[in-house]
């Protein structure tokens, strides 16, 4: 049987039984070397890179049904793998091998006056569960920071990438299982079943923790069943504000960029504020940069006043645009006459995702990352830079926007606990 035709028939197994055993596997990799982890790391790079073909055959059959079921284009955007992305996962997963074993690390330690000594240890979370939609990188970025960081993963991605997933972990799996991990450190269920999501979800005291990569419907979901811990990676409605004092080039950049780049993901930015300063200015140069790349203008009442030419083609905004991420070539755009008007917009609707100031002042660049309530805030860059990967944190599984256990980027570090280890020589309490 064929890795992909194993991993496939691993399906057939009950989620209780996949749980099961991804809980035996933890026990083993809990105590694993940081050599042999990285040995299998590098494993599982060289098997993407040689079964390239394989793995864009079996994407190729998730697109074509994709195209005949008329997804959108973002979530096709987040679907396809190409040549340069498996190479650029496969180098990611390099660089993972390459990182800091968090595993038995010492965040802290001191000696009490009887003696004692006392360590906070960093420590595996055990069994981490995945429930993402159609991106298929995350199959191999989660395996990759749950193996390092000590963990059995269960992945349990959508319908929409069955083919791409289920080859993805099987050649995962197979990789590093020839590297000396346990089986069934990484393993996968169907995915499109909402039955599913639920056992995964109920399964306390064997999976320890669920991360979901998707959007309200899927969180909603886990929140109405969930009894083991979830860690959510959440949407992005991220914002672009144009301060008073801002360099008008930088910004122009800036929001292009945060718009423009990718605008399928997460970090991408979704409403504009502009100051009232400079909106004159700056709003009509930067509305005709964003419509000649593409981009459709959702505009308030003040933006329109101030886009010359432009106005008469310019949707209005609604109380909807503000709360929506669109996840395509949609921007809205508001001015403000304030930082603060602009920070109570950004912390109302915002999602706690990243956020963006640009600004030429110290003092507004410090009252809005010491103001606004998300898990990335940036000075003067665009808000595409939230990756872990980016971060060189080797990649991630998602972005916290919780405040517990992680926020921002989830991974290695993320993917830990702590124990407490006390030393003594023969102490007793009194």
């Amino acid at each position: 049987m064929t890795d992909t035709l194993a991993g496939m028939a691993a399906t057939a197994q009950s989620v209780a039984e996949v749980c099961a055993a991804a809980r035996s596997a933890a026990r083993g990799l809990a105590r694993l070397s940081t050599n042999t982890k990285n040995a299998a790391l590098l494993a599982m790079a060289d098997a993407l890179e040689s079964r390239t073909d394989e793995i864009l055959e079996a994407n190729a059959r998730d697109m074509e049904a994709g195209r005949e079921a008329e997804l959108p284009s973002g979530l096709l955007d987040r679907l396809e793998l190409t040549e340069k992305r498996l190479a650029d996962i496969a180098g990611d997963v390099r660089a993972i091998a390459g990182l800091p074993d968090p595993v038995g690390e010492t965040v802290e330690g001191w000696r009490l006056p009887n003696g004692l000594d006392i360590r906070r240890v960093r420590v595996p979370l055990g069994v981490v569960a995945v429930v993402y939609e159609a991106r298929p990188n995350v199959t191999i970025d989660c395996s990759a920071l749950c193996l390092k960081s000590g963990n059995a993963i269960v992945l349990r991605g959508s319908s929409a990438a069955a083919h791409s997933n289920s080859v993805l972990a099987a050649v995962a799996a197979s990789a590093v299982a020839d590297a000396g991990v346990p089986d069934g450190a990484i393993s996968i269920v169907a995915g499109g079943d909402r039955d599913e999501l639920r056992q995964i979800a109920t399964q306390d005291g064997v999976v320890d923790l669920i991360i979901p990569r998707g959007g309200e419907g899927l969180k909603a979901a886990l929140k109405e069943h969930a009894t083991v811990p979830v860690m959510y990676a959440a949407a992005g409605n991220c914002h672009v504000f144009v301060d008073s004092s801002a360099n008008l080039d930088d910004a122009a950049a800036i929001t292009i960029n945060a718009k423009v780049q990718r605008p399928s993901v997460c970090n991408a930015a979704e409403t504009l504020l502009v100051h009232a300063d400079v909106a004159a200015e700056f709003v009509p140069r930067v509305l005709g940069e964003l419509r000649e790349k593409g981009v459709e203008l959702r505009v308030d009442g003040r933006t329109r006043s101030v886009a010359g030419d432009l106005a008469d083609s310019l949707a209005d905004a609604t109380e909807e645009d503000w709360e929506t991420e669109y996840h395509a070539l949609i921007l809205a755009v508001k001015v403000v006459d304030t930082a603060d008007e602009a920070i109570e917009h950004v912390n109302r609707y915002g999602s706690g995702h990243s956020e963006a100031i640009v600004t030429g002042s110290t003092e507004s660049a410090r009252e809005f990352t010491d103001a606004v309530d998300a898990a990335c805030v940036y000075v003067n860059a665009s808000t595409r830079f939230t990756d872990g990967a980016v971060f060189g944190m080797g990649a991630e599984i998602g972005n916290s926007t919780q405040k517990l256990h992680a926020r921002g980027p989830i991974a290695l570090r993320e993917l830990t606990t702590y124990k407490f280890v006390i030393e003594g020589s023969g102490q007793v309490r009194e």
